[in-house]
């Protein structure tokens, strides 16, 4: 049983963070980055996040396993079809990840390389189906496996998407078919995030808030304008506006969501973007 599993299980609060691969072949900065990391149950390696190209997540996941760091792998649909999604599920068993978050992507035509051809053999819900069919011996072909894996599979989700009714229905979707743990993306409206703990009371899956450390108005309107599924209220800008210090109150924000979801949610996922160092603050 994994760490992140063993603790949601007993109902200890959990914080996870997450560390990008390099661009390129240098693991040293992004080791160093995970030094630092503080209080962390687990710490989720990204797969090529918002379709930009980078170094394999599941080779730096092994790298950190191997050092003693508990990892979750993300794994997204849209570079592979369903022979290579089997392939590196059972390679990160081989390697003792257990923990997945497991992603449909980024389109393709988000970031660095536009005009490569998406994949998106499978959706998210078909590949927690998936992952469950490998945790029970055998492929989608209906092939037997000689060893079967055992993984902790979660899945992600905005609380604030709307139709809140139709984003719900997928929840539930991503439940039956094995999630076993949710992260949310970045958290900034109380509303949102109190109805959808609501709603998932009678799930009793947890529920992991995502909290992104944001340092200045200038990131927060980069954010709303380029990177999908994210909303920072006018609310929040106009506090980094009037501020002297945009980090000081980005620091500040941060520990208002942390506290928000100490009061709702299972766990915190903290995003801090080269401020690792800030992760203590944001706890504190």
């Amino acid at each position: 049983m994994s760490r992140l599993s063993e603790q949601l299980s007993r109902g200890q609060f959990v914080v996870t963070a997450e560390i990008a691969p390099p661009k390129g072949t240098n693991l040293a900065p992004a080791l160093a980055a995970v030094a630092k990391f503080e209080g962390i149950t687990a710490v989720n390696v990204t797969d090529n996040q918002g379709a930009n190209m980078r170094l394999s997540a599941l080779a730096l996941a092994a790298q950190l396993q191997k050092a003693g760091t508990e990892t979750i792998l993300q794994l997204t649909c849209r570079d592979r079809n369903r022979m290579a999604l089997q392939s590196d599920l059972l390679g990160a068993s081989a390697f003792g990840i257990e923990n997945l978050l497991l992603l449909s992507g980024d389109h393709s035509k988000f970031g660095d390389h536009p005009d490569s051809r998406p994949v998106f053999d499978l959706d998210s819900v078909q590949l927690l189906d998936m992952t469950a069919g490998l945790m029970m011996g055998i492929d989608m072909a209906g092939k037997p496996l000689n060893g079967v894996p055992k993984f902790f599979p979660g899945a992600a989700v905005n609380p604030a998407a709307e139709p809140f009714e139709l984003m719900f229905q997928k929840v539930a979707k991503k439940v039956d078919s094995g999630a076993r743990f949710f992260q949310t993306q970045s958290i900034f409206d109380r509303n949102a995030l109190e109805r959808f703990m609501s709603a998932m009371k009678p799930l009793r899956v947890p529920v992991i808030a995502g909290v992104l450390l944001i340092r200045n108005a200038r990131m927060a309107r980069f954010l709303n304008e380029n990177i999908p599924g994210v909303q920072v209220p006018d609310a929040l800008i106009e506090r980094f506006d009037r501020t002297a210090d945009p980090l000081a109150e980005g620091l500040a924000i941060a520990r208002e969501t942390v506290d928000l979801a100490r009061g709702l949610c299972q766990g915190v996922h903290l995003m801090t973007l080269g401020h690792e160092g800030m992760i203590p603050a944001i706890l504190k």
